[in-house]
């Protein structure tokens, strides 16, 4: 039997996941909850062997470092990652935090099901990111996708540089290598549609542990 969390922030998604998986005799859900900082103190709550867990939580908790704090702690429990979102950088956050597995959630409950079973046995899912703008050609570094972060979320020239400790120079040289390898012309416009299409989630927390004082779930 696979015992089995989901941390899904949708309250009618979440409840139909459990619905579909209880209904499989192998598998149980054990708990369901809507805030990845509730995630690292739910596994120690309960017997565990399976989390699903959502990227973007409640109160922008990122599902993301709750993993990392789970793999720290437990690390014999297994990760699913879920997201409905296409953000370029998510399967890489997913590998480094420590999942076992990453899924998109326009998959079936069957194949998911497949997925879960899977990795409770030991092996891994990672799917290839989505083809987009910023794939291919226009693949940008991970110090372009950082600049390009930073002007989603609002911020200036100097407060970019201040950020990523480079000159207001530099940063400037790499808008314009971004631009060129996007065929924008505006960096604003291609941060309103890196923003609008779901390649780039600025709300969402940084990639942080979570720490060993979670609140408790009742």
């Amino acid at each position: 039997m696979i015992r089995i969390l989901i941390v899904e922030d949708q309250v009618i998604l979440r409840e139909s996941l459990s619905a579909a998986l209880d209904t499989r005799p192998d598998m149980q859900v054990v708990a369901g909850i809507g805030n990845a900082e509730l995630a690292l103190a739910a596994v120690r709550a309960h017997d565990v062997d399976v989390v699903l867990m959502d990227v973007c939580t409640e109160h922008d908790a990122n599902g993301i470092s709750a993993t990392r704090a789970i793999k720290r702690d437990f690390p014999q429990v297994k990760v699913v990652i879920m997201t409905g979102m296409p953000e370029i950088t998510f399967i890489d956050q997913a590998k480094s935090a420590g999942a076992d597995s990453f899924v998109y959630k326009n998959v079936g409950t069957a194949e998911l099901a497949a997925i879960i079973t899977s990795t409770a046995e030991g092996y891994s899912t990672f799917p290839h990111a989505h083809a987009s703008m910023l794939s291919g050609a226009a693949k940008l570094s991970d110090t372009e996708i950082a600049i390009l972060r930073c002007v989603c979320e609002g911020k200036s020239r100097k407060e970019i540089a201040c950020d990523l400790y480079m000159s207001e120079g530099t940063v400037k040289r790499r808008i314009s290598e971004i631009l060129a390898k996007t065929g924008y012309d505006s960096i604003l416009r291609l941060a309103v549609h890196a923003v609008a299409s779901g390649l780039i989630v600025p709300q969402l927390a940084p990639d942080e542990p979570i720490g060993p004082e979670s609140p408790a779930v009742s």
